[in-house]
Order: structure tokens, then C-alpha cells, then sequence
């Protein structure tokens, strides 16, 4: 991540209104609702004379100090305004943005000032549109944002109850204009008089405009009608709102059971150390459903819930990791994984290799094998981990068009990106779900048909196939020595010259990796296992780089060792 874009990500955390956030940006947030009510208090004595005469250069010092200092916080807001929400992405966006409740307020309070250079504006006016600063601290106070939302989850009702006294209205205003007419028709000559009177007592007929009271029985009856509706023209309004609140109030608790539960699903994953093997820390490959109702004491139903709304923990079955003709037991097991985008995990660390897993929904525990593969070796890691649509997964085989998938232009966008190096090369992991006595474990997958071993089909994405050979023979060597597992070449898999991500992909070289599940799911060599698969991969692809283990891997650092989120990417 350059620092341009991280500096924007920053930024936009520190621009997200939530004054619970990281310590420093609560400090900026203290800050900025420190000149909202510098800037007011301003605005305030700016009204006696007497402290303008006496203090009124500090007073204008402090005007132009929170202009400036407003300036710049609403410019850096806008520029920053698509991270914190896609549909403010590109010029349009930014124009919907300034658009929004907030980003008006932000440009009227602040942008105003510089017109006066250019267009003499009044007095009075400029202060109008800076004491409007006061409503951007809204922005910081929950009950308004309760408020809000309240108002917004019942204004369909609200629009049809307003509808229907409307017309109501209406129609009792040109009744009441028929008899009233016939008694006073100097004073109602015509139907616009009786509308105007009906509508008014709605608001008490502030400024008399409407001082033409009915005479006529049926008259008064129909104006005690709309004094009735005059009551209900708020009542019903307020009960809803009042029914609304009631309901955010509900969801407020729930979002607060669910981040909870999910804070004590994360810290259920806190690093393992493979003794026996390695002597590395790690984020264990996954915890048992049954394992976490009876360590934390949270039910079956609020873990499924919880990992629904979560935006790193997936729910899987082992089953799926075994083949059909096995009769596998179901066995529910959850899943903690890393996200940083909107498609899932995009890690940039300069490498020339670039580790891609592309069904990491449907399939997390590869998805978490190609993570500590990438950690291991030092490389660039991209997986796409959601799905919009769950009943019509995109995954590394069917891929046919890439605006199918929200998000996987922006996931194939990345991986181009960090495959625009020379001498690149992407491999896709995969888990296989053959059975037990295959021959091979490890299937490489660069040809076009199963069967094919060759370096020549003229549809395969790898260019320089010595290299290829090199990290073949040494995998081969290694695994058979230290695992008993062999590899093989196109063997069992192809690759789809039109649906396959490798053909969306502009590297130099691509292949798939993939690799039976049982190796890594049930295996207790799995991370050893992980770690000859990094370090064959830099002895073919990265030799001239030297590569170090990473540190949160090699000392727990306690208080820090929970999950994904605490490791170093």
C-alpha cells in the first residue's frame, strides 16, 4: 500500500463520525467538535458591540483560524469520501457526497467565505452560513443519529398517512367552500379561500391569513373534523417515530450482542505454536462450533448469526473437505480470515509472486492455507472471500464475465496490479477432494488438457517453463523426502482456457496449485508442510530476495496473539 492511499485510508477512519474509534483518532475528533463550538461561541459574542469594539481582532483572528482550519478538514473529507462509501468513488460521487445532509453543510459553512473575495456578500450572511458549523456536530451525537434513522424507517408510512389526511383535507375544504358560500360568499368567492383555511388550522393560522371562520352548521362541523385531523396530522406521525425508535433502539442492541459475540468468536482463535514441527505461531486453520458453544457460552444460533454479519469469520463443513465416496460426518467449524477490501484481502509486499485464492466462500480452509503460504514465503496475497450472490458463487473456474461480481473487477484490477512486475507469477491455491489413494496429493495445472505434462500447448500462461521445471524438481524432492506426498503435472486437472482466472490475468506466468485437502486439513504436519511450500517457492521464483520469518510467528506477543487482525501482514 503506497503512503498516498494509506494516508486516504487514515483519514477516512478518522472522518467516520465514531468518537470510540483508535485513541489518536478520537484526539482529531475532540478537535474538530472544539472549533464547531470555537467557531459558534465566535459567531455569538460577533453580536455585542461592546466585545467587538473591545476584542474584535481576536474575534476575527479566531474567524479566519476555524475557516482555515474547516477548509481543510471538508476538503480532506471529500477527497476521502469514496472509502468510506463506494458510491462517492470518481468526480459524480464526490458531487453526490456535497450533495448529502452532512456535505452541504460542510460547503455552506465553510466555502461561502472565499465567494466574499470574488462577490461581495452580506454580513449577516456570512454569519448565517457559519453558525450552520453548529449542525455538523450532529455528526458526533448518537441521539440524532437515532433520530434519523427512526425518521427514515417509517417515512413510507409517514408519507401515506400525510397522503391520506391530505386528501382527506381536501375534500372536507371544497365540501366546507359549498355551504359556505351559499352563506358568506363575499368572503368564500372561491375554493382556493376554504383550502387555505382548512390547511392553516393545521399550524394554528400563525399570521391570520386564513381569518375566515365557517358560519354554517354543517361548516363548523366539518372545521371540528379538521380539528380532529389536526391532532392526528401529529399524532400519527409521533406514534410512528415513536414506534421507530423503539425498533433502532433493538437493532442498536442486537449490532451491540453481535460485535460482541463476535469480539469472543475472534479470541477464540488465539495463536497455536506447532511444537512438534516448526516451533512457529499461528492462527489456528479452524475452531469447532461445538468447541466455541462451550468455551465462550454462546448458542449454536447467535455463533451462525454472529458469523453471518462478521466480515472475518466463515462457517464450514469438513465435510466438503472429504470426497462424497467417503461418507463424511458433517462437522461445523468456523473460520477466521482476513479482509481489507471489499471483495476480501489484498496484501502487496513487493514480491514478484503473487498467492490468489478466489473461492475462499466456498472454500476458507484453502483460502487460509494460501494466506500462511504467502506469509511464509514474503509474497503478495489477493483472495476474494465474499459473495454477493451465495446461490451462484464466482469462483477460480467460472469466471465468465468479470461485471457479473460486484467487486471482481477491483479483485482481478489487484491481482494485475501487483503482477505487473517482471518476471511475475500468480499461482492460484486450491484444495482437491480426491480420494485417499490417489497416487499424487499436489496437482499442478498449466495445460489446457488433463493427461498433457508438455511445456508446449500454446494456450498455457507460463512463459519461462526453466524456472518452472527448477521449483518442479525441487517440490518434487522435498515433498516426497519429508511428507511421502508426490506431485503431479495436468494429471487429474486442466485448466479452462475461457472460463479459468488465468486467462483475466496479464502476468507473466500462472499457474494453479492444487493441493488434496487432507494434506492440510486434518494433517498435524500442515504448517511444515506450508513452510516447504513457501521456501521452494522462493528457491525458483525469488532467489534473490532473502526472506525472514515473521515475528508475531516466532514470539507471541501477548495481548496481541488473536486471530487474523493480529497479525503483521
Amino acid at each position: 500500500m503506497n503512503a498516498l492511499k494509506k494516508l486516504k485510508l487514515e483519514l477516512a477512519r478518522v472522518f467516520d463520525d465514531n468518537l470510540r474509534t483508535k485513541q489518536w483518532h478520537n484526539y482529531v475528533d475532540y478537535v474538530i467538535i472544539g472549533f464547531i463550538v470555537l467557531s459558534t461561541v465566535e459567531v455569538f459574542l460577533s453580536t455585542y458591540d461592546v466585545i467587538v469594539l473591545q476584542y474584535g481582532k481576536i474575534l476575527h483572528f479566531v474567524d479566519i483560524l476555524t475557516t482555515i482550519f474547516f477548509t481543510i478538514e471538508v476538503t480532506l473529507r471529500i477527497w476521502c469520501a469514496d472509502i468510506s462509501d463506494e458510491k462517492y468513488k470518481g468526480f459524480k460521487g464526490r458531487v453526490r457526497y456535497c450533495c448529502s445532509f452532512y456535505g452541504l453543510i460542510d460547503i455552506i459553512s465553510t466555502y461561502p467565505f472565499y465567494l466574499n473575495f470574488f462577490m461581495p456578500m452580506p454580513y449577516a450572511a456570512l454569519k448565517a452560513f457559519r453558525i450552520a458549523r453548529l449542525l455538523r456536530i450532529f455528526r458526533y451525537m448518537k441521539a440524532f443519529n437515532v433520530l434519523s434513522r427512526a425518521i427514515s424507517s417509517k417515512k413510507d408510512e409517514m408519507v401515506v398517512s400525510l397522503q391520506f389526511l391530505t386528501i382527506i383535507t381536501l375534500i372536507l375544504s371544497f365540501v366546507l367552500f359549498f355551504v359556505e358560500h351559499e352563506a358568506q360568499p363575499e368572503v368564500y368567492d372561491n375554493g382556493w379561500i376554504s383550502v387555505v383555511w382548512a390547511f392553516a388550522q393545521y399550524i394554528g393560522d400563525p399570521g391570520n391569513f386564513a381569518d375566515t371562520p365557517p358560519i354554517t352548521f354543517v361548516g363548523r362541523l366539518i372545521a371540528t373534523i379538521i380539528g380532529i385531523l389536526g391532532i392526528a396530522i401529529f399524532a400519527v406521525p409521533a406514534g410512528l417515530i415513536g414506534s421507530a425508535f423503539s425498533d433502532v433502539m433493538a437493532e442498536d442492541a442486537q449490532e451491540a450482542e453481535l460485535k460482541e459475540n463476535i469480539s469472543r468468536i475472534v479470541h477464540s482463535f488465539k495463536f497455536e505454536k506447532d511444537q512438534q514441527h516448526t516451533n512457529l505461531f499461528y492462527v489456528p486453520r479452524y475452531k469447532s462450533l461445538q468447541t466455541i458453544v462451550t468455551r465462550k457460552f454462546i448458542s449454536e444460533e447467535d455463533i451462525i448469526k454472529a458469523i453471518k454479519y462478521s466480515d472475518c469469520l466463515h462457517l464450514y463443513n469438513l465435510a466438503e473437505a472429504v470426497n462424497p465416496k467417503e461418507n463424511p460426518t458433517n462437522h461445523l467449524v468456523v473460520i477466521n480470515y482476513c479482509r481489507n477490501t471489499p471483495y476480501g484481502c489484498c496484501i502487496d509486499r513487493g514480491s514478484k509472486v503473487t498467492i490468489v485464492s478466489t473461492s475462499g466462500y466456498t472454500e476458507p480452509m484453502s483460502s487460509w492455507l494460501g494466506y500462511h503460504i504467502a506469509k511464509l514465503g514474503g509474497f503478495n496475497f489477493v483472495a476474494k472471500e465474499t459473495e454477493t450472490d451465495p446461490d451462484n458463487p464466482v469462483t477460480y473456474y467460472n469466471i465468465t464475465n468479470v461485471d457479473d461480481c460486484p467487486n471482481m473487477r477491483q479483485f482481478l484490477d489487484d491481482i494485475n496490479r501487483l503482477s505487473a512486475r517482471k518476471g511475475s507469477w500468480v499461482i492460484p491455491i486450491l484444495g482437491a477432494t480426491g480420494l485417499r489413494d490417489r497416487k499424487t496429493q499436489l496437482h499442478f495445472c498449466y495445460n489446457t488438457n488433463k493427461h498433457d505434462d508438455s511445456y508446449n500447448d500454446p494456450k498455457a500462461r507460463i512463459v519461462d517453463y526453466a524456472t518452472f521445471d527448477k521449483m518442479y524438481k525441487e517440490m518434487e524432492t522435498k515433498m516426497a523426502e519429508k511428507f511421502n506426498l508426490y506431485l503431479d503435472k495436468n494429471e487429474w486437472y486442466a485448466i479452462d482456457p475461457k472460463t479459468n482466472i488465468a486467462q483475466f490475468i496479464n502476468a507473466e506466468n500462472v499457474f494453479t496449485l492444487r493441493i488434496e485437502c487432507f494434506v492440510y486439513v486434518f494433517n498435524n504436519t500442515f504448517l511444515n508442510f506450508i513452510k516447504t511450500l513457501a521456501e521452494v517457492f522462493n528457491y525458483a521464483f525469488e532467489p534473490e530476495v532473502k526472506k525472514q520469518l515473521p515475528p508475531e510467528m516466532l514470539e507471541r506477543q501477548k495481548g496481541k496473539d488473536f486471530g487474523m487482525s493480529d497479525y503483521v501482514n
